[in-house]
């Protein structure tokens, strides 16, 4: 973990509430994909964790929802101001075990980690499919970045606007894979659980307040005891699982 002072050298929106930010700083702790960085914010008591959507070497990307006070005061922000922020946080996905032909599916504002997955897979040498779930078609973002990967991709909305009417898990009964990698609201999480039929990786999204494992806000029961999502996650191994009814 490292803490550092990080200027905005870009802030688009992607959707009505849908924002890109990327941010100028030493990104050297940021080493994994799935990770992911807290923010400071003048007048909040807690940073904000943001999942990591891309970096380079000198910037860090990520894709936000505004929400709240945070979000919303971030989405007003401009470029050339700058951010206090802690890097490295969060223990990433694990590439290793993907086999030959990995699935990700995303949903909502659980799609912008699995972006800088699917770059680490396709360098590998993986045959990548995607599926990004929304509500309605107004509410899809980044999927041409995923197919300018080279990503085979598939876009799920509820109502049906767009793509394959329904949720990821039902696109994912369609698609030959050999592990999957997910992250979104525990709902779907929980689907993907119960549909999946391989090993795989959940990224869950949790309230945090330290964001480092120092205050134990964000601990979850597993099969092996008690854990942190913000330090021992937020990736967690499908077989350590153990949902809460």
């Amino acid at each position: 973990m490292k803490q550092g002072i990080f200027q905005i050298i870009e802030q688009v929106p992607l959707t009505d509430s849908v924002m890109r930010m990327r941010l100028e700083g030493d990104v050297s702790d940021i080493t994994a994909s799935g990770q992911f960085i807290n923010i400071k914010l003048d007048g909040l008591y807690l940073r904000r964790p943001i999942s990591v959507y891309d970096r380079d070497d000198h910037s860090v990307t990520i894709i936000y929802k505004v929400v709240g006070k945070g979000t919303e005061q971030m989405r007003l922000m401009k470029v050339g101001e700058t951010l206090d922020v802690l890097t490295g946080l969060g223990n990433g996905y694990d590439t290793a075990v993907s086999g030959d032909r990995p699935l990700l599916l995303g949903g909502g504002v659980g799609v912008p980690p699995l972006y800088m997955l699917a770059k680490q897979l396709i360098a590998e040498g993986k045959q990548v499919s995607v599926i990004l779930g929304f509500n309605t078609k107004q509410e899809i973002f980044c999927e041409e970045d995923f197919k300018a990967l080279g990503c085979h991709v598939t876009v799920a909305t509820a109502d049906g606007s767009y793509g394959v009417r329904g949720f990821v898990t039902d696109a994912m009964k369609d698609i030959d894979y050999t592990y999957f990698y997910t992250c979104g609201p525990e709902p779907m999480l929980k689907a993907v659980y119960r549909t999946s039929m391989t090993e795989g990786q959940f990224s869950f999204e949790e309230r945090m307040g330290c964001g480092f494992g120092a205050c134990m806000g964000c601990s979850c029961k597993t099969i092996t005891g008690y854990k942190r999502i913000c330090k021992d996650g937020p990736v967690m191994r499908k077989e350590e699982i153990l949902w809460e009814n």
